[in-house]
C-alpha cells in the first residue's frame, strides 16, 4: 500500500494537505507553466496528481485548468473529476485556505464565475501571495469584464510581495493588464515593461503592453516592440495566437491586408489549428474587422465556420457564441447563426439563476448575436436598434476593450450605412477624441463627411488617415 504523502507547503509557506515534497515541487512547476501559458501545464498537472492523488491543491489546480480555456467539454470533465475527489476528502482534512479554494472551484464548475471570483478575492486578502488565487481570479475578472477588479485584485496584493520573488514579474504582468483595462495606459505600459524586463518570456506581460499600444493608437510602436522580441512570444505558448491577433490589428491599421492574411494563414487559423474556442474567436474577430473595413478575406470564412460547427458547442460562454455567429454570418450561413440564437433563447428561458452565463447571454450575448445577423443581412437600422442599448454594457459578457471593439465598430458601420448621421458623428467623436491616432477612425470620418457633402472635411480626414498609416507601414517593412 502506497504511503500517504505528508503535508508540505508551497514556495510561499502555505500548507498543502496530502501533497508531500514531490507533489509540492510539481505543484510549483505546474503553477510556473500556468503563469507563462506553457503547453506543458496539463502534463505536469497529471504528474502532480499521480504523485499525490489526494492533494487538495493539486485537484483545485486541475479543476481550474479545465475551466480556463472556456471549453464546455473540458469543464464538464473537470467537474466530474472534482466531484469524485470531494467524495473522498473530508472538510477537517483541509486547511482553511484550501476549503476556500475548494469552494471557489466548486462555484466556477457549477457556472457561477462571479461567486468564484469573490471567494478567490477573499483568499487574496488573507493570503496575498497565493499565486493560484491571484492568477485564476485575474482570469475570472477578464472573463466577466470586470476592469476594476482586474486591476485591484492584483494591486491589493502587490505590497505583500518581495520584488526579488521570481513570481513577482508575472504578478506585475497581471497588474499591467488590469491597469490597461481600467484606462491607466501609461502606468500600465511602464508596469508591463518592468514585468517583461524581469521575465522576457512573460507572454501575459507582453500582452498587457501590446494592449496599451492598441488602446492609444500607437500601432507603429506596437509593431516595432513585438518585432524586437518575437522569440519571446510568437511560438511555444498558449497565448501566441492571441498575440499574433494583436499584431494583425496593428497591420490592419497600417493598411497592409496582405500581411494580415499572411499571419492569419500561418498562425490564427489553418488546417493544423487545434479548434480551441479562444483561437477561433480571434480568427473570427479579425476577419469580421476586415469585412467591416471592406477588405477582401478570400475564401477564409467557410473553413472557419466549419471549425465552429465541428465544436458542437452548447450554451456555455456568451462571448464565444458571439464570435461563432460572426463566422457564420461572414460565411453567409445565416441559418447556422440563427440556430445558435434559437438555442440560446431556449437556454435563457429554461435555465435558472446562479449561472453567470445566463445573464451574459440574455442581456448581452443574444442582442449582439441578433445584431450581427441583421448587419449581415444589410438590415442596418435593426443592427443599430439592437446594439445601441447595450453598447455601454458590453463588458458584462467578458473580453477586453480591444476585443469588444469589433462590436463597437459594427454599431458605427451600421449607423453610417443606415444614414444615421447624428449618431455616426457622435460615435466618431467619441472614438477620435479617445484615440486620435487611428486610421480607421479618420477613414470613417471621411465617409461621414462625404455623405454630408463636406468635401473639405473629407479631404482632411483622408490625409490624416494616410499620414498615420504610413508610419505603421514603415514599421512593417523594417
Amino acid at each position: 500500500m502506497a504511503k500517504e504523502p505528508t503535508r508540505a507547503a508551497d514556495r510561499h509557506g502555505h500548507p498543502m494537505s496530502r501533497t508531500g515534497t514531490e507533489g509540492a515541487a510539481l505543484y510549483e512547476q505546474t503553477l510556473e507553466h500556468l503563469l507563462f501559458f506553457r503547453a506543458d501545464v496539463a502534463d505536469t498537472s497529471r504528474r502532480l496528481l499521480a504523485a499525490a492523488p489526494r492533494s487538495v491543491m493539486g485537484h483545485v489546480l486541475a479543476a481550474h485548468l479545465g475551466l480556463l480555456g472556456t471549453e464546455e467539454k473540458e469543464a464538464a470533465d473537470a467537474r466530474n473529476a472534482f466531484e469524485r475527489f470531494k467524495e473522498h476528502v473530508h472538510r477537517g482534512e483541509m486547511t482553511p485556505r484550501e476549503r476556500m479554494h475548494v469552494a471557489a472551484a466548486t462555484s466556477w464548475l457549477r457556472g457561477d464565475l462571479h461567486q468564484a471570483g469573490r471567494v478567490l478575492g477573499e483568499i487574496s486578502v488573507e493570503y496575498p501571495r497565493d499565486v493560484l488565487a491571484l492568477a485564476v481570479g485575474h482570469q475570472i475578472d477578464f472573463f466577466t469584464g470586470n476592469a476594476g477588479r482586474l486591476r485591484d485584485r492584483i494591486g491589493g496584493a502587490l505590497s505583500a510581495w518581495d520584488a526579488s520573488d521570481p513570481q513577482y514579474g508575472p504578478v506585475l504582468g497581471m497588474y499591467a493588464f488590469g491597469l490597461e483595462e481600467s484606462g491607466h495606459y501609461e502606468q500600465a505600459r511602464e508596469t508591463g515593461l518592468a514585468a517583461v524586463e524581469r521575465r522576457p518570456n512573460d507572454v501575459w506581460g507582453i500582452h498587457a503592453v501590446v494592449h496599451t499600444y492598441e488602446m492609444q493608437g500607437r500601432f507603429a510602436e506596437g509593431i516595432r516592440w513585438l518585432d524586437a522580441r518575437t522569440a519571446d512570444w510568437a511560438t511555444g505558448n498558449y497565448l501566441n495566437v492571441h498575440n499574433w491577433w494583436h499584431y494583425c490589428l496593428y497591420a490592419l491599421e497600417a493598411g497592409d491586408s496582405a500581411r494580415v492574411l499572411e499571419i492569419y494563414d500561418a498562425a490564427l487559423h489553418h488546417a493544423e489549428s487545434t479548434g480551441a474556442a479562444m483561437e477561433l474567436l480571434d480568427a473570427a474577430a479579425l476577419l469580421w474587422r476586415m469585412m467591416l473595413a471592406g477588405q477582401d478575406t478570400g475564401g477564409r470564412w467557410g473553413p472557419l465556420a466549419d471549425a465552429w460547427t465541428a465544436r458542437h458547442d452548447g450554451p456555455y460562454y456568451a462571448f464565444n457564441d458571439v464570435h461563432a455567429v460572426m463566422a457564420y454570418v461572414g460565411a453567409g450561413r445565416t441559418g447556422d447563426a440563427e440556430r445558435i440564437v434559437r438555442s440560446r433563447e431556449q437556454y435563457v428561458a429554461c435555465s435558472g439563476s446562479g449561472v453567470s452565463n445566463h445573464a451574459m447571454t440574455a442581456d448581452i450575448g443574444l442582442p449582439v448575436c441578433r445584431a450581427l445577423i441583421a448587419y449581415g443581412e444589410h438590415h442596418y437600422d435593426r443592427a443599430v436598434e439592437l446594439l445601441l442599448p447595450v453598447r455601454h454594457r458590453l463588458a458584462e459578457y467578458g473580453g477586453s476593450h480591444a476585443q469588444r471593439d469589433a462590436v463597437h465598430k459594427t454599431l458605427l458601420e451600421a449607423a453610417l450605412r443606415a444614414g444615421h448621421h447624428d449618431l455616426s458623428r457622435t460615435l466618431l467623436s467619441e472614438r477620435i477624441n479617445l484615440r486620435p491616432v487611428c486610421p480607421y477612425n479618420w477613414l470613417a470620418q471621411a465617409r461621414l463627411a462625404d455623405a454630408l457633402g463636406d468635401d473639405a472635411r473629407a479631404a482632411v480626414a483622408r490625409a490624416r488617415a494616410d499620414e498615420q498609416a504610413a508610419d505603421g507601414a514603415a514599421a512593417l517593412k523594417r
